[in-house]
């Protein structure tokens, strides 16, 4: 089962209040607070009360997501909002109407590993109207949830296909994406075969030039498993960043970070920088070199190695 880790929203402790069960099969006309059945366990929607339009949604116990229904260029999340700015800093925003709107060259073919409830994809189909969206979800029932609960845009703006994250990005064309945000759990970690360099391998070849992969890797204080997540994106990108808080960063916290890699450089935007100091939780960004020094010494996930051939 994917589910998400967050980084510090305000509402990640408040319990549910008035949770509902739901019988198995029931789809409501819109958000209604309760415990649903889905094909992998339960989800839990729980109106937010600081935002009469806001809602959170927890997957298997674990909180996922939160959706505005009147505003999708609100993220509650901080690390939806670092991989945001990290997205917009590539492809910059040009102000339109009041509003920072992309430009009509603004084209973007994106990709995410991990629904949830969709709540990047809203935002990147609000500020890039015509960007090309798929969301992978293993869960076919909360897909039909999600769509249902929260009016997400039709296809091919916004399609959602239901699959696991990995057999669904070996079957995708080379240079076809501008971007793959990988926000896939099971418990605190992402399942290992969405960490290897085989699978990287796989990402690169589907991203076009200039693209970026962007990660949400979750860890405990002594960042054993970003260091070696930072280790296998460096072993397949020329060029990468980490965006944390400096709690984080210091392994003084479960936590977040958010990685990226790309055949281009990624951290030479001061705006980027002054963005991200100015949240709720100001975030930190290493360059490459601090990203590396980080990861020196920890080693490459692979997959695990076939099994030999037994002669009959």
């Amino acid at each position: 089962m994917a589910k998400r880790g967050k980084s510090g929203g305000r509402n990640s402790q408040r319990p549910a209040a008035g949770v509902i069960d739901v019988p198995k099969g029931t789809r409501p006309d819109g958000p209604v607070e309760g415990v649903y059945y889905i094909d992998t366990g339960d989800c839990e929607l729980i109106a937010d009360q600081d935002n009469s339009n806001g809602w959170l949604l927890k997957i298997n116990g674990v909180m996922s997501s939160h959706i505005d229904l009147a505003d999708p260029l609100f993220l509650d999340f901080e690390y939806m909002r670092w991989m945001a700015a990290l997205i917009e800093a590539r492809w910059p925003l040009q102000p339109k109407g009041g509003q920072s709107k992309a430009t009509d060259s603004h084209k973007l073919r994106g990709l995410h590993l991990g629904g949830g409830a969709c709540s990047l994809a809203r935002y990147f189909h609000s500020a890039y109207p015509d960007a090309r969206q798929v969301v992978v979800e293993l869960d076919g029932k909360l897909a039909e949830y999600v769509r249902g609960w929260f009016d997400l845009p039709k296809a091919p703006l916004l399609r959602l296909r239901v699959g696991e994250a990995r057999a669904v990005t070996e079957t995708l064309t080379e240079d076809s994406r501008d971007f793959i945000i990988r926000d896939v759990f099971a418990g605190s970690l992402t399942p290992r075969p969405l960490t290897t360099a085989e699978f990287n391998g796989h990402i690169r070849r589907v991203l076009a030039p200039g693209g970026i992969y962007v990660v949400n890797s979750g860890d405990a204080p002594d960042l054993k498993n970003a260091r070696e997540d930072a280790a296998t994106i460096a072993a397949t990108f020329e060029h990468t960043l980490i965006i944390a808080d400096p709690a984080m960063l210091k392994g003084r916290r479960y936590g977040n970070m958010v990685m990226a890699g790309s055949d281009s450089p990624l951290d030479g935007d001061p705006q980027l920088a002054r963005r991200l100091l100015g949240g709720a939780v100001p975030a930190h960004i290493w360059s490459d070199a601090q990203v590396r020094a980080f990861a020196a010494g920890s080693p490459v996930r692979h997959d695990p190695a076939p099994p030999p051939l037994v002669n009959p």
